[in-house]
């Protein structure tokens, strides 16, 4: 299994943090933002990854991560040209992933579960990675039937959530992913949708999910940032 890590956009929520670098290079307590998804990515044993990232800052990612050797891995580099989705910025790595698995995930979400086991048992289909939160209405949310284990259907930040099971920025995809992207068509604000994405996967019944159990925070607002650094720190001090 490839890793790819999606690190574009343009940061407008942390204005003006991100006025002079890109939103992923901002410190989270002690380490850059995305030293924290590369690690989940490290510790699942994924060494082949490719970063995804905007115009404007890509060579800074280059001067941070470097080829990957220190990290005893081998990063590859995309540039994602202008915001597009996070469906169109994975398609950038169809050429990437030559026909493997691939492990995406969000270079502003922070995990503290090893999901090492998970990547081991992936066959085929797609693996969706759900957190309950008491703001659900805030992310993508699955409706699941944990009788079966089944993914009943994934709603983009529904007015009335129908769980409180978040849909992290974490998902492995079997290589028929960049086949499902070519068939989308761009939401209401004109972007290809990741939630699309796993909606066709569920409607093949090729959907699979695990409920987190470590803390997990997005940190693209000032908010969940301030959050996202104080989960770490006291990880770090073990108060958590």
């Amino acid at each position: 299994m490839k890793g790819i890590i999606l690190a574009g956009g343009t940061g407008s929520r942390l204005y003006p943090l991100t006025k002079v670098t890109n939103k992923h290079l901002l410190p989270v307590y002690d380490k850059p933002m995305i030293y924290y998804p590369l690690q989940t990515l490290l510790t699942a044993g994924i060494t082949d990854i490719m970063i995804v990232s905007g115009r404007g800052h890509a060579g800074h990612f280059l001067e941070l991560l470097g080829s990957g050797a220190d990290f005893a891995a081998r990063f590859t580099y995309e540039i994602q040209d202008e915001a597009g989705g996070i469906a169109q910025a994975l398609s950038l790595a169809e050429d990437f992933a030559d026909d493997e698995d691939v492990a995406v995930i969000l270079g502003d979400n922070i995990f503290q579960d090893n999901v090492k086991d998970a990547v081991q048992s992936f066959k085929s289909g797609a693996h969706i990675f759900l957190k309950p939160v008491p703001d659900a209405a805030r992310f993508g949310v699955a409706e699941v039937d944990e009788g079966s284990g089944q993914v009943l259907c994934i709603e983009e930040k529904p007015v009335v959530p129908k769980s409180d099971f978040a849909v992290t920025g974490l998902y492995f995809y079997d290589n028929g992913v960049f086949d499902v992207i070519k068939t989308l068509k761009p939401s209401g604000r004109g972007e290809l949708e990741i939630t699309d994405v796993n909606n066709e996967y569920i409607r093949q019944g090729e959907m699979g999910y695990s409920v987190l159990d470590g803390y997990w925070s997005d940190a693209g607002t000032f908010e969940s940032l301030l959050r996202a650094g104080m989960m770490v720190q006291g990880r770090v001090n073990k108060t958590i």
